[in-house]
């Protein structure tokens, strides 16, 4: 009997023991989130936190013009006689461009002139009248003294210089007018020839000989034609309000043509609005921009960089034209040998959220249900900049001072050390859902690139 019991107690220790095994394996994996061979916990992308040189740009669109452009305009009107320039040529200071039909302001200047001279005549006349008059008035007084002749007489000579005096005056003043007629009547057959104010090439011709033109000394006439510099060239852009305070005189910066998208060139900011461009003004699509020029200085980096101080820079060996579209990116601030991490890994929590959650954790069902209750009290918020952190297997929140940044990379001013590795997504996760103290699995994917990269 105590034979046959011995194999039947030993078979219920072992199903004792076995059970007592598997409750404690079905606990573990309970609790580490392993249950059933699952995963170990969210998984998610990292990144190490580096140290490297990171610079702050602002980067905006817009189109290439000259940085000298003259527009040449005809301050008279009439038939163009003579084109002498094609667009695109290359002209000098002075030379002749365009020669207007002079031959009516060649008429007006002969009438002016003879007019001068009628004035002058009548001027001439005039002196003579006043000396004879002043003669007898002379022998009129010299009379009166001997009692020679009357009151009268003395009265009507004296009565006769002064209207010799106003009639000579009146002649002079005429001459005068005279003048300036004449003079303005050369100046008009003057600007019938019209010459470059200054040396450059004909980046717009907008009339052909034969046409005519129209033009006034109060106001702007026809636009015949514009001279620019092509050597000095620039980009013109918008810079929003937000950006415009990290910009200033003389930053460097990357510019991109269009036309050539595989020869970036250098520039320097040369000017910056003090007025704003408002666009959509009142509405909720409202846009206040600052036109900033960028002038383009060299597609050289080294002989950008060995230009004396004081001296311009060298322009671009390739040729820009006016209108081509491009690309700017202002470098605003540099800071070397800076602590980085991916821009995606820092995000933005609710600390008060944070420390609710933990609460409600810990507290037991009659004080969860006490706190809901109070959900609809109003709490300030207290958001934070933070990144996790991945630490023994667990994503660890840390609050951060953050710098500059660039397209691709955040400064870390404190808060982290080089070498530490910070999740950078998934976004969602990053969000809202990942948890402080929460256990993280690296995803294969992020691996295998951080093993590319190394």
């Amino acid at each position: 009997m105590a034979s046959s019991s011995s194999p039947t107690k030993k078979i219920l220790i072992g199903l004792g023991v076995l059970l007592v095994v598997l409750i404690l394996v079905v606990a573990i994996g309970a609790a580490t989130g392993n249950l059933g061979g699952g995963s170990s916990g969210m998984e998610v992308e990292t990144a190490e936190a580096q140290v490297r040189t990171v610079t702050q740009t602002v980067t905006a669109s817009g189109k290439v013009q000259p940085e000298i452009e003259v527009k040449i305009a005809s301050d008279v009107s009439g038939e163009i006689i003579r084109l002498t320039v094609e667009e695109g040529d290359r002209v000098e200071r002075g030379q002749l461009l365009v020669q207007v039909q002079p031959e009516v302001y060649i008429t007006q200047r002969d009438q002016a002139r003879a007019g001068l001279l009628q004035a002058q005549a009548d001027s001439a006349r005039a002196a003579a009248e006043l000396i004879r008059a002043r003669t007898e008035l002379d022998r009129q007084e010299a009379l009166f003294e001997r009692q020679a002749v009357s009151d009268a007489d003395l009265v009507a000579a004296r009565a006769s210089a002064d209207v010799a005096k106003a009639n000579l005056d009146a002649a002079s003043f005429r001459t005068e007018s005279s003048r300036a007629i004449l003079s303005q009547a050369a100046t008009e057959l003057r600007r019938t020839s019209i010459y470059a104010p200054m040396s450059g090439t004909v980046s717009q011709l907008n009339v052909e000989e034969g046409e005519r033109v129209v033009g006034t000394a109060q106001f702007d006439g026809t636009e015949l034609m514009r001279i620019a510099e092509l050597d000095q060239m620039l980009l013109e852009v918008d810079i929003n309000e937000n950006d415009i305070v990290n910009i200033a005189l003389a930053d460097t910066a990357r510019v991109e043509i269009d036309a050539y998208p595989e020869q970036p060139f250098q520039g320097i900011v040369t000017q910056i609005a003090n007025s704003a461009r408002v666009e959509g003004a009142g509405t909720q699509e409202q846009i206040t921009n600052f036109p900033v020029e960028v002038r383009i200085v060299s597609d050289d980096v080294r002989a950008l960089v060995a230009t004396p101080p004081g001296e311009a820079p060298p322009a671009p060996s390739t040729q820009l034209r006016p209108g081509m579209s491009g690309t700017v990116d202002v470098f605003t601030e540099t800071t070397p040998s800076a602590i980085v991490v991916p821009i995606q890994a820092v995000t933005v929590r609710d600390y008060n959220n944070l420390e609710r959650a933990d609460e409600e954790e810990d507290a037991d069902e009659e004080d969860a249900e006490n706190d809901s209750i109070n959900t609809f009290e109003v709490v300030e918020e207290d958001l934070r900049r933070v990144v996790f952190v991945v630490r023994d297997g667990k994503a660890e929140i840390v609050e951060v001072e953050t710098g500059i940044a660039d397209d691709t990379y955040i400064e870390i001013r404190s808060g982290l050390q080089a070498g530490e590795q910070v999740i950078t997504g998934p976004f969602r996760a990053l969000r809202t859902e990942l948890k402080p103290g929460q256990t993280v699995e690296i995803g294969t994917g992020d691996n295998e690139r951080r093993s590319r990269r190394s």
